[in-house]
Parts: C-alpha cells; structure tokens; sequence
C-alpha cells in the first residue's frame, strides 16, 4: 500500500493501522502530532483508524531540548 507521508511516497504492507505506523516509523506516540488527509486524528483514535492506499498524512515529531 503506498502512502504519502509528508510529500514523500512510502511503501506499506496492509492492514495498518496509525498507531502501526507510527510504530513502524519508529516514534513516540507523545511526540507526534498526524493529519490524516487534512484532518488531525486524536491520539486516542489512532488504534481504530486504518490507513488505505493513497492516504496523504502529515506527521510532526516534537523534539525537546533545553539549557
């Protein structure tokens, strides 16, 4: 299943959900806010929510820092 995740096309093996593919993508759920073809997906949802071929989704990671 191919995706496009910010802009870039990515190749997926179906079913997958968001919160299989953030755990794919290697990030931490509490860092990462998605927009799931221009709408934001609540944290909470992103276990029900199946992704399909051709979905369009913007992840922003936060990244900490500090002195």
């Amino acid at each position: 299943m191919k995706l496009q995740i910010n802009g870039e096309p990515k190749d997926f093996n179906p079913p997958l959900t968001l919160a299989g593919l953030v755990d794919q993508l290697g990030m931490k759920t509490d860092r990462v806010a998605i927009e799931l073809n221009r709408s934001i997906v609540a944290r909470d949802l992103w276990a029900k929510t199946s992704l399909a071929e051709g979905d369009r989704l913007e992840i922003v990671h936060f990244v900490g820092g500090g002195i």
